[in-house]
């Protein structure tokens, strides 16, 4: 069964061009109502038009849906930066259609420069935009999602955050941010049926296209990210927590998982001798495992002393 958004709204942030385009247009031309949030800013951050969105509103509302009708809908102007900002852009999918069904957090910035040459201002400024305004959406459009008891949250990591890049450190601390946020809050939207995954996209937009090779930017459509997008905020979907890496065509899921360990005893005296001595054991990742939650990773501690 194709999936289908009909009777459903979406918000997309960041959404005048690249990747948050591409995520608006798909869903639109599934049937999704799509809030079209995008301050119209240069890829600092800085300026503002409400060209971009205003474009891409343009284009859903041209568009043929899988339906047969057209695609509605509404742009939004405002910085997902500013809480106050965040919820005008929540209050721009109520007020047009009373609900909000899909969220998909994809605005971002760069001020790329190394750790040493970095302006306290630009580590601020980078993670304001990409961990604090996923967060105050989400916030947002939290209670909307909690009194429908269904959601559907994706938020937008990179490699740089999962495996760390030269150069983006402000980048990649507030990427990586994103995943402890989704950890969370798939706890504690499941009693509400509201699922929270993460997107790793590779992909060649304005953001990203210098750092590529030319030879590779024809491989790297916002297409192939859009795919996995889609499939994430559909009700079909049952994962939660996922983090899924995707790029010109190739897809896999990206997991944070912990060595089998060491347990010296209980009571024993540690030394950070025995820790050297041991290390290389501690750091075997042959038996490494995920957990679903911390308390899961807290059990396998205390199960040491249940073995012992």
């Amino acid at each position: 069964m194709a999936i289908d958004f009909q009777g459903r709204v979406a918000i997309v942030t960041g959404a005048g061009s690249g990747l948050g385009r591409s995520h608006a247009l798909a869903l639109a031309a599934r049937g999704a109502k799509v809030v079209v949030n995008d301050l119209g800013g240069a890829v600092d951050g800085t300026g503002g038009s409400a060209k971009a969105a205003d474009q891409v509103v343009a284009e859903i509302k041209a568009l043929t849906t899988t339906h047969g009708g057209r695609g509605e809908a509404v742009a939004n102007h405002d910085s997902v930066s500013d809480a106050a900002g965040a919820a005008r852009i929540v209050q721009s999918a109520t007020d047009a259609w009373g609900r909000v069904d899909v969220l998909v957090n994809n605005a971002g910035i760069l001020r790329d420069k190394s750790f040493a040459k970095m302006e306290v201002t630009d580590f601020d400024t980078v993670v304001d935009v990409h961990l604090l305004g996923s967060a105050y959406v989400t916030k947002a459009a939290w209670p909307v999602m909690q009194a429908q008891n269904y959601g559907r949250v994706v938020m937008t990591t990179s490699a740089a955050g999962l495996y760390g890049n030269f150069g983006q450190t402000n980048y990649a601390a507030a990427k990586l941010g994103l995943v402890g946020l989704m950890n969370a809050l798939k706890q504690e939207g499941a009693k509400n049926g509201i699922l929270v995954n993460t997107i790793a996209p590779v992909a060649a937009t304005r953001m990203t296209e210098a750092l590529f090779p030319p030879a590779l930017l024809p491989h790297l459509k916002p297409e192939f990210i859009t795919a996995a997008v889609v499939y994430l905020c559909a009700e079909s979907c049952a994962s939660s927590g996922d983090i899924v890496s995707a790029g010109a065509g190739v897809y896999a899921k990206a997991q944070m998982v912990e060595s089998d360990g060491v347990f010296f005893g209980a009571g024993a005296e540690v030394t950070p001798d025995m820790i050297a001595e041991s290390y290389a054991k501690i750091a075997d990742m042959s038996k490494a495992r995920p957990y679903g939650a911390a308390m899961e990773e807290v059990a396998k501690i205390f199960g040491f002393f249940q073995k012992n």
